[in-house]
């Protein structure tokens, strides 16, 4: 989905309410940022950007955003998607309707509501001693491994998903299984839950349409890693600062 942003001297940001004041009557109110209240509305297909504004791809401002307008940026493409992709009943046809002081569209038929939905995945940091466990997917940049990451199937708890997502990308099995924090991912709509686990046992075989290589990185010998506003870098870097971490009686 493209983004309207404002970009000068190569650098973007966020356009504001008086940029553009034709889009507010549709506009969706996000939460506030530096004190300013943020909102998000859809662009018209036929908008041509002004001079010193330009459309993006919302991939492309990854890493190029502060961690708080990245996160204003995937908020904004989950209401944004949501709102577009359920104008019509998905049981009747009929066009839905804005439920007031809701985040909510909903039938005038047959009163089915539609709200914005995320899809939850995990993400984990597999240690054994002084290693972890990293793979490089196959549709990640050569060089790049990450931690291990997979959508929770229905009736699945968290837990129960790392274990299965381990055992079936890497082919071992794990325990001591413990809550790391979580990131809300716009690419997928996702809400990423990041753990930390134990090797218990078992040889590296991947799944070859999911990973192409997995393999045991130490600290001081490490590949190409994700951007540092993922969470699977935070679990990276977590495990590295605890990995360094002077002993006591050293």
């Amino acid at each position: 989905m493209d983004l309207l942003v404002r970009e000068q001297d190569g650098t973007p940001s966020i356009p504001t309410g008086a940029d553009f004041p034709e889009l507010a009557a549709g506009a969706h109110f996000l939460g506030a940022l530096d004190g300013q209240d943020c909102y998000a509305a859809v662009l018209p297909d036929d908008l041509t950007p002004p001079e010193g504004f330009k459309k993006v791809l919302a991939r492309s401002l990854y890493t190029r955003l502060d961690d708080a307008e990245f996160s204003l940026v995937g908020r904004s493409l989950a209401i944004v998607e949501w709102d577009v992709t359920h104008r019509f009943c998905g049981r009747c046809g009929a066009p839905t309707q804005l439920v007031p002081g809701e985040r909510a569209r909903r039938c005038p038929v047959d009163r089915t509501p539609f709200y914005p939905r995320i899809a939850p995945a995990i993400i984990v940091l597999v240690s054994r001693g002084d290693t972890m466990l990293l793979g490089r997917n196959a549709s990640f940049p050569q060089p790049m491994f990450s931690t291990l990451a997979g959508f929770v199937d229905p009736g699945e708890s968290l837990e129960e998903c790392v274990a299965r997502e381990v055992k079936e990308e890497v082919g071992i099995d794990i325990h001591h299984i413990r809550y790391f924090g979580s990131q809300p991912w716009p690419f997928g709509r996702s809400l990423m839950v990041g753990f930390t686990a134990e090797y218990a046992g078992g040889d590296i075989v991947v799944d070859p349409k999911e990973i192409a290589e997995a393999r045991w990185f130490s600290p001081d010998d490490l590949p190409m890693l994700p951007p540092r506003l993922s969470i699977a870098r935070q679990l990276i870097d977590s495990f590295i600062e605890r990995v360094k971490r002077p002993k006591l009686g050293q």
